[in-house]
């Protein structure tokens, strides 16, 4: 061993100590990298003018795309005027459930993967639905706005951080919409929380908790069409949060996110990745393609998210495991805590008889809280189905606005923030958990922009 020279080991610890402190202090003074310069003007609250008759066209109609475009039929002030998918069979299924609803027939546009283009070349579409695999949402929604079209795009809105940063550049420089259809936002639960978290009733914001659990093992199945036919291979391809919208945009609309605070940084870890491939393994044969492919998505992403206001949200997701299904979808301030799955609460002050305690009889608290616009429109959302109704609810909505002037509940910078969570949370795992600054698609915008209110129509 070394003779230990005491000299020697001051020096070093000198050394440290100082590096320490200039760490510190960089640590202090961190600042986010530069923004891009902006192409165009914010969006933020965008309205465009009225439109008596909101003419649309889809892109993707499998399982997803299918079903909006026979909720889409149910809305008045509305005419689905084209339909584009690469596969005839659902192209045919969607235009002959408007046949024999008595519509006017559709426009068909397959062929190739680019056949969307040449529907896009049209003057009498107004707004574009984008129901495809996640790849092709950013090219597509981005070609939709080029085009002069709004575009109304399935969760999530992009893949990388740098799609992100083109569609939000495309929205600002062409005046368009661009909204991510986040139909978890429109459950009554959600809706009736935003109502609840609107009129004070949990004090201060502090935290949040959202999920997207859901057991999805069987979509592997799924091999040449079908959400599980390009699903599947995301499991091989990033280690990180691979869903992560349908949690957190309601709870981003508790907390005002964009709207008075945003994310400022987020930390991320995953568990082992063993489930897809036992499950491979036990369903497949040896040499199938399923059992060909590396899975390194974690069973389980844990990913914490910290706000400008200090305020922390945590993140999961988990299609693999076999467990209940869950959203958490939970909101904690300074006078109590909402819990869903199944839904709880808990107060200080007017409310229940115990904080210790959880109150799960939600009737009550439907009555009081229920928001306006599922009071007035819910049955028929109900009725009209989707997700208990808020697939429905969303595109009514989506349509009221356009029809009436106003500005959209969800735009571009929700969609963005809500969806880079998902290349961010993959950057974190692989750097051991450090943290990861989320970048600021509203360049300002947030510190001035109003809150989600409470509508009354």
């Amino acid at each position: 061993m070394k003779k230990f020279n005491r000299r020697d080991f001051l020096k070093a610890a000198s050394a440290t100590a100082a590096a320490s402190v200039v760490a510190g202090c960089a640590q202090k003074n961190h600042t986010l990298p530069e923004l891009p310069p902006a192409h165009g003007q914010s969006v933020m609250g965008l309205v465009v003018p009225k439109m008596p008759i909101v003419r649309v066209g889809f892109i993707g109609v499998g399982q997803r795309g299918y079903g909006h475009v026979k909720r889409m039929s149910h809305i008045e002030g509305t005419k689905i005027v084209a339909i584009c998918d690469t596969h005839d069979v659902v192209l045919e299924r969607s235009s002959h459930y408007l046949e024999e609803k008595g519509l006017e027939k559709p426009s068909l546009y397959t062929g190739t993967e680019h056949a969307y283009q040449q529907m896009l070349e049209r003057e009498d579409i107004d707004i574009v639905i984008i129901s495809t695999p996640w790849a092709w949402h950013a090219p597509m929604a981005i070609d939709t706005m080029n085009s002069g079209k709004h575009a109304f795009v399935e969760v999530p809105l992009a893949l990388t951080v740098e799609e992100m940063w083109q569609i939000v550049d495309t929205a600002e420089r062409t005046q368009k919409n661009c909204m991510m259809m986040e139909n978890v936002n429109y459950g009554r639960d959600e809706l009736m929380v935003l109502n609840m978290v609107r009129q004070g009733l949990f004090g201060e914001l502090l935290h949040a908790e959202a999920a997207y659990i859901h057991e999805l093992r069987w979509q592997m199945k799924e091999i040449d069409h079908k959400t599980g036919s390009w699903r599947t291979a995301w499991h091989a391809k990033r280690d990180g949060n691979l869903y992560p919208t349908h949690g957190l945009g309601p709870v981003s609309q508790y907390m005002n996110i964009n709207r008075g605070d945003r994310f400022d940084y987020l930390t991320s870890m995953s568990s082992p990745a063993l489930g897809r491939r036992a499950y491979a393994q036990r369903e497949f044969s040896a040499d199938h393609r399923r059992n060909q492919l590396e899975y390194i998505a974690g069973d389980m992403n844990t990913t914490m998210i910290k706000t400008v206001k200090g305020r922390s949200i945590m993140v999961q997701h988990d299609t693999t495991t076999p467990r209940p299904y869950s959203r958490h979808n939970l909101i904690q301030g300074t006078n109590g805590v909402f819990a869903g799955f199944p839904n709880r609460i808990a107060l200080e002050k007017n409310g229940t008889k115990s904080y210790h305690e959880w109150d799960h009889e939600m009737g009550s608290w439907y009555e009081q809280y229920d928001h306006p616009l599922w009071l007035k429109m819910g049955e028929e959302a109900q009725r009209n189905g989707g997700h208990g109704g808020m697939d429905f609810l969303m595109f009514w909505r989506m349509i009221y606005c356009l029809r009436n002037g106003e500005p959209l509940d969800q735009d571009v910078y929700d969609g963005a923030a809500w969806s880079v969570i998902s290349p961010l949370s993959a950057k974190s795992v692989a750097d051991r958990s450090n943290a990861v600054d989320v970048p600021d698609f509203t360049r300002g915008a947030w510190k001035t922009a109003k809150p989600l209110g409470i509508v009354n129509i």
